[in-house]
């Protein structure tokens, strides 16, 4: 939705808008991106990789894994795995090397729980946020204040 759309619907000028939008991208409350879709661009492998890792070493296995292109996405979990992470790769031997040969060399990863994207049956990123005031609230207690 272009900027003019949302300041007329908002009864607020673009400039505001568009003000608004920069503070929330720059403070990392969201991200404006183009998805794809990595099967439909000729990656033959996508997947899921769960890793376990020695809890002492956590950010240093974080900070290695965000070195590696294949892996898009990584976040620290609970449950039965403490690194979550999300990959493509151009065949089954790149998605063999990416984990014996850089995954495993890692200092502090202790194991691997692979799995293989077969079909994306719903992948959506057109979610709305609640729009209830009190939901706006983080745990923390801070209010998000309007202007702010």
């Amino acid at each position: 939705m272009a900027n003019t759309a949302i300041a007329k619907t908002l009864g607020v000028s673009e400039a505001t808008v568009r003000t608004r939008l920069s503070r929330l991208i720059k403070e990392e409350y969201i991200q404006i991106v183009a998805v794809s879709n990595p099967l439909k661009l000729g990656f033959e492998v996508a997947g899921i990789l769960k890793i376990n890792a020695d809890v002492k070493k956590m950010d240093h296995v974080s900070r290695e894994l965000s070195k590696i292109h294949q892996i898009w996405y990584i976040v620290h979990t609970t449950g039965g795995s403490d690194i979550y992470t999300e990959f493509n790769a151009d065949s089954i031997e790149d998605l063999n090397t990416l984990i014996s040969e850089k995954i495993y060399k890692i200092d502090g990863v202790r194991t691997t729980e692979t799995s293989l994207i077969l079909k994306y049956v719903k992948r959506r990123y057109d979610w709305e946020t609640a729009t209830d005031h009190s939901a706006l609230r983080p745990s923390s207690g801070r209010q998000i204040q309007e202007g702010k």
